[in-house]
């Protein structure tokens, strides 16, 4: 899809939750080549007005900075609310990923991911698409993983919420057909962002992209939905691990490439 039909596709506005640094980063400069405007909600103030200057001078679209946790879904709410502007895409990207076995992570760190990766996403898709569904047009992008097709050792609560975040978005591709919104969750492997980098320290897992990869191919799958894999590597892991091994095996798999983590 060109320039031209993305906009007009998708509307004046895109929004980007976790968009201050890498993979958000990366969707917000992919949408902004396509001549969207762009409001971008993290909650690093000083990292997310850097990314936002720097797009306003690179691309000449408008950039608005919300720095807000994504965890508080109410003041998210209000803060977009207030902007009264239309938007039409949504790319989803923010999430929290406590490692550890789970006997060793706190309720609150537990609540957190929950937070993050299920109830503001979920209740974000109903808010904005309400305007979208009246429009006729729309897309929506939820960052899922490839984590989330098969359990995960020492990552498990984030695993799990990947999982819940792919089936949102294959069932709101069918709901949200009609009404001409696409949806699509992009189910990545490893990408290689200054916070995989920080967690997985000298190991990288086979397959793992540039952030900027992961952003164009998922933009460019959103109108075929529901779900892309980027990357080769990866698609072939995934078909692999759900399709030819048995559960056992495919968790076992997993753990050798989750457990080193830290």
């Amino acid at each position: 899809m060109g320039s031209t039909n993305f906009k007009e596709k998708y509307g004046k506005y895109a929004l980007v939750a976790g968009g201050s640094d890498g993979l958000g980063a990366a969707f917000a400069e992919a949408i902004a080549r396509r001549g969207l405007d762009l409001i971008l909600i993290a909650r690093q103030k000083e990292r997310l007005d850097a990314t936002a200057a720097r797009i306003r001078e690179a691309y000449g679209v408008e950039v608005i900075a919300i720095s807000a946790d994504m965890a508080d879904f109410e003041n998210v709410r209000r803060s977009i609310d207030a902007l009264e502007v239309s938007i039409g895409l949504l790319v989803y990207n923010a999430a929290y990923a406590p490692i550890g076995l789970l006997e060793n992570l706190g309720e609150d760190e537990l609540k957190l991911t929950t937070d993050v990766n299920v109830k503001t996403p979920l209740l974000l898709v109903r808010h904005l698409s309400a305007s979208m569904i009246q429009q006729k047009q729309g897309g929506i992008v939820l960052m899922s993983s490839l984590s989330g097709a098969v359990g995960c050792p020492n990552i498990a609560a984030y695993s799990a919420t990947k999982a819940f975040n792919t089936i949102l978005a294959e069932s709101l591709w069918m709901e949200l057909k009609p009404h001409g919104i696409d949806v699509i969750a992009c189910c990545a492997g490893a990408v290689l962002t200054p916070g995989y980098r920080q967690a997985a320290k000298t190991k990288t897992a086979p397959g793992a992209l540039d952030a900027d990869a992961v952003a164009e191919k998922t933009l460019r799958a959103l109108s075929r939905g529901p779900k892309t894999i980027p990357g080769t590597i990866n698609k072939a892991a995934n078909f692999v691990l759900t399709r030819l091994l048995c559960r056992k095996a495919a968790v076992y798999i997993m753990s050798k490439n989750t457990g080193g983590l830290a």
